[in-house]
C-alpha cells in the first residue's frame, strides 16, 4: 500500500521567510504549497504619501535588487511625467542595475545554490570531496572569492549612486548625479576586473567562446574543451548535476514572461530588439513567442491571506487589505497570485533567454525541458551577455560626459504609470496612480510572486509548486532535492531568517 505522508520545509538559503508543505507518496512529491510567511505592506505604505516618496520607500522592500525597485518607481513617474530621459540617464541608469544583475547572479548561484551540493545526501558522489572545498557554506574556497569580487563590483553603483543598497539617484526625468570623467575611468577600471575574473573562474572561458556555443550538442563540446571549462563553476554545476541525475527534475507549467528591460539609447552601439536589450513576451505551453501586454496582468487571492474579491484583478485595481484569521483553510501565503491571460508563468534569467529566442537555451529546453540545471546554468551565465553591453555604455558615457544626465519636469499632480523591469529574478512591475500630489494606489508584483505563487480562483498551482511534483526525495529529514528545485528559481522573500524544527533542531536543507 503506498503510504503517503505532509511534511512541512521551511527552507533557509533564500531571501526571505519562506515555508514549503509537501505531501508524499513513497518518498515522492505528489502535492505542494509554498507560502510566505511575512506580511510586510510597502504598498499600504504608501497610500497618502508624496508622489516622489516611492523612489525612498521601495528600494527599502529588498536589500538585494534595491535598484531594481528604484528602477521600476522611476520610470512609473516617467510615464506619468510624459518625460524622454535623456541617453546618458538611460545609460547610467542601465549600467547601475546590471551591476546588480551580475552580483546577485553570482552570489545567489556559489552561496546558495551550489552548496546544496555538499549535503550529506551526496557523500558518495565522486566530486563530492571538491564541491565541499569549493562551496560548502562560509568556508567553501570559492564562497570567498565571490564574495570579495562581488564587493569590489557594487562599488559601481556606489560611486554612480551615492550608496548601495537603498539608493535613490534615479528621478522622474533622469538621474541626480552627473558622473565625471574620472568617476567614470573608475567604474571601467572595476568593470575590467570584474570581466577578468568572471571569464577566469566563472565560465572558464571568454565571453567569446561562450557566446559561440548555440546548442546542446555545442555545450557538450564546450565542457570536453578544456580543463578550464571543466573546472569553472559553468563547468562544475554541469558536471556535478549530470552526475546525480538532476536533469530533468524541476518542471513547472511550461510557460515563460519576461517584461523586457534595458531601454537603449538613442545613439548606441548596442543593438536589441524593441529598443530594449532584454526582450519582452509571453511563451506559452506551444512553445510560441507572444508580445507583452501589462493590461493581461491579474493578481488572485483565493489562496492568499488577503480580503476576497472575485478572479483576478489587474494592478491598478488591486488591492492589499490584509486578512488572516487562522480559520480561511484554502489560505496559505501572504503573496498573491499573479497570472498572464490568467495563466501561471515563470519569470527569471531563463525566461529573458527563451522569450529571446536563444539558440542555446531553446535547444536545451528542447532535450531536457524547464529543469533546475537548465534555470540554474541561465543564472550562472546570464552576465556573459550583460557586461559587454555595460562596457560599451561606460565608455559612450565617457564619449559623452558633457551631454545631460537630467530632463526637467514639472511637479507631479494626477496620473496613472507603471514601470516593468527584469529584475535579477525576473519580472518586477511597480502601478502608481497619484491624485492631487498624493499616492492614493500603489501595487507591486515581484518575480518571487511570479515564481512562488501559491494556488490562484482556479486551484491553480504557482510555478515552483509545480515544479516540485514528482521530485523523489532519498532523506525525508533532509529533502535536499526540494531545495535544489525551489533554489533553483532563486526565491527573494526577504528580511531572511535561520528556522529549527519543533525539537529545536536545525533544519539542513
Amino acid at each position: 500500500m503506498a503510504r503517503r505522508v505532509v511534511r512541512d520545509i521551511p527552507l533557509n538559503r533564500v531571501e526571505g521567510d519562506l515555508e514549503i508543505r509537501v505531501e508524499l507518496e513513497d518518498n515522492r512529491i505528489v502535492d505542494a504549497w509554498s507560502s510566505g510567511t511575512m506580511f510586510r505592506g510597502f504598498e499600504n505604505l504608501l497610500v497618502g504619501r508624496g508622489a516622489l516618496d516611492g523612489l525612498v520607500v521601495t528600494p527599502r522592500v529588498c536589500g538585494i535588487c534595491s535598484t531594481t525597485h528604484l528602477m521600476a518607481a522611476a520610470q512609473a513617474l516617467d510615464r506619468i511625467a510624459a518625460v524622454a530621459i535623456p541617453d546618458n540617464a538611460v545609460r547610467l541608469r542601465n549600467l547601475a542595475l546590471m551591476t546588480e544583475h551580475c552580483q546577485s547572479d553570482v552570489r545567489q548561484s556559489v552561496l546558495m545554490f551550489l552548496p546544496d551540493f555538499t549535503a550529506e545526501t551526496y557523500q558518495a558522489h565522486a566530486l563530492y570531496a571538491e564541491a565541499v572545498q569549493r562551496y560548502a557554506p562560509l568556508q567553501g574556497e570559492r564562497c570567498i572569492d565571490v564574495v570579495r569580487q562581488t564587493k569590489t563590483l557594487l562599488e559601481i553603483i556606489a560611486i554612480l549612486g551615492g550608496q548601495w543598497p537603498h539608493s535613490s539617484f534615479m528621478v522622474p526625468g533622469g538621474v541626480t548625479y552627473a558622473p565625471p570623467v574620472t568617476a567614470l575611468n573608475q567604474c571601467r577600471h572595476i568593470l575590467t576586473h570584474y570581466r577578468q575574473w568572471y571569464e577566469q573562474r566563472v565560465l572558464g572561458c571568454t565571453l567569446e567562446r561562450w557566446q559561440a556555443v548555440q546548442s546542446a550538442a555545442g555545450l557538450d563540446a564546450w565542457l570536453a574543451e578544456s580543463a578550464g571549462h571543466r573546472d569553472s563553476d559553468t563547468g562544475f554545476l554541469l558536471r556535478f548535476a549530470r552526475e546525480a541525475g538532476l536533469q530533468g527534475l524541476g518542471q513547472g507549467h511550461g510557460n515563460f514572461i519576461s517584461y523586457g528591460s534595458l531601454n537603449l539609447p538613442n545613439d548606441s552601439a548596442v543593438a536589441g530588439a524593441q529598443q530594449q536589450l532584454i526582450a519582452a513576451g509571453f511563451v506559452g505551453k506551444d512553445g510560441r513567442t507572444q508580445p507583452f501586454d501589462q493590461a493581461l496582468v491579474a493578481e488572485h487571492v483565493a489562496a492568499s491571506w488577503y480580503a476576497d474579491y472575485p478572479g483576478g484583478r489587474h494592478p491598478f485595481d488591486g488591492e492589499t487589505v490584509p486578512q488572516a484569521t487562522g480559520a480561511e483553510g484554502r489560505k496559505y501565503s501572504w503573496g498573491k497570485a499573479p497570472r498572464y491571460q490568467e495563466q501561471p508563468a515563470e519569470t527569471g534569467p531563463l525566461a529573458e533567454r527563451i522569450v529571446g529566442g536563444d539558440p542555446l537555451f531553446c535547444d536545451l529546453l528542447r532535450r531536457d525541458g524547464a529543469d533546475l540545471v537548465l534555470r540554474q546554468l541561465a543564472r550562472l551565465t546570464r552576465q556573459a551577455a550583460l557586461l559587454p553591453a555595460m562596457a560599451t555604455w561606460l565608455d559612450e558615457m565617457i564619449a559623452r560626459h558633457d551631454q545631460p544626465y537630467y530632463a526637467a519636469v514639472p511637479p507631479l499632480r494626477d496620473g496613472r504609470g507603471y514601470g516593468l523591469v527584469q529584475a535579477a529574478r525576473g519580472a518586477l512591475g511597480h502601478w502608481v496612480e497619484i491624485a492631487a500630489g498624493k499616492i492614493v494606489r500603489y501595487q507591486i508584483i515581484t518575480p518571487t510572486a511570479w515564481n512562488g505563487s501559491p494556488r490562484d480562483g482556479a486551484g491553480v498551482r504557482g510555478p515552483w509548486e509545480q515544479a516540485l511534483l514528482g521530485t523523489a526525495i532519498q532523506d525525508i529529514d533532509n529533502p535536499v532535492e526540494a531545495g535544489h528545485v525551489v533554489r533553483s528559481f532563486d526565491p527573494c522573500l526577504v528580511c531572511t531568517v535561520h528556522v529549527v524544527g519543533a525539537d529545536r533542531t536545525p533544519w539542513r536543507c
